[in-house]
């Protein structure tokens, strides 16, 4: 399941929490873009950067014990050698990008999301028992900053997932189970950022910014199939 839906269904867990760290207040708009065709049995699916790692956690499961040649990268600011299998390493402004490029199990791709849950997991790989293909796309995803005014909606085009699985389809698209094209745009509101007690009085500046909850809204504008859908949700994550 994805953070969007999940966070519409009040399922909040850690993955939700690590996606808005890096949020300070205010309005960011254009996030969480995708676009969802569905022609006969098959669902193409493209999104902006925010569901990467859903998205990799999602066809790591139906990989299962099932091998795979996976290619990307995993990025991170913390230094991840001797800890992970990688061809390449490259750096830029304390950003690390581990090249990938082996075969893998859906269970260990599972398992490094575990250990390292902060990473970012740009990784493409497929799963031919249903026809499910994944592209991300190997860089480093934007910061967490308001859009400008006057800037052009981005394209939901940092990761492409085809597959014939209508679960993962219909995860992406909950407003309406049957559907040929879905287009769909979220606004956050983050009206307030609440700091745990036990930190109120501490100097570490970078655990307060990662351990405090990011509380406000979403608003989640569709269009399916020409028929414009609005709705909203009230977070803390």
């Amino acid at each position: 399941m994805n953070f969007i839906k999940k966070i519409f269904e009040g399922k909040i867990d850690n993955s939700i929490h690590s996606q808005f760290q890096k949020f300070s207040k205010g309005e960011f708009k254009n996030r969480a873009l995708v676009t969802v065709k569905h022609t006969g049995n098959k669902y193409t699916i493209n999104t902006s950067s925010e569901f990467a790692n859903d998205l990799v956690r999602t066809i790591s499961d139906k990989l299962g014990k099932d091998k795979a040649k996976v290619t990307g990268a995993v990025i991170s600011t913390n230094d991840l050698t001797g800890e992970l299998d990688f061809i390449d390493k490259k750096q830029f402004q304390g950003v690390k990008r581990y090249i990938i490029d082996k075969e893998m199990s859906g269970e260990e791709i599972v398992n490094l999301l575990e250990k390292f849950p902060k990473a970012f997991f740009a990784l493409s790989f497929n799963v031919s028992h249903n026809e499910t293909r994944l592209k991300i796309k190997a860089k480093a995803p934007k910061s967490g900053k308001p859009g400008q005014k006057g800037e052009k909606k981005p394209k939901p085009d940092f990761c492409k997932l085809t597959t014939t699985d209508a679960e993962i389809g219909k995860n992406f698209v909950f407003e309406k189970p049957n559907f040929k094209l879905a287009e769909i745009n979220h606004t956050f509101f983050i009206d307030d950022i609440v700091i745990p007690e036990e930190l109120k009085d501490s100097k570490d500046f970078a655990k307060i910014r990662e351990e405090s909850k990011r509380k406000g809204k979403i608003i989640r504008e569709a269009v399916i199939d020409g028929e414009k859908v609005k709705t909203e949700k009230d977070f803390a994550a």
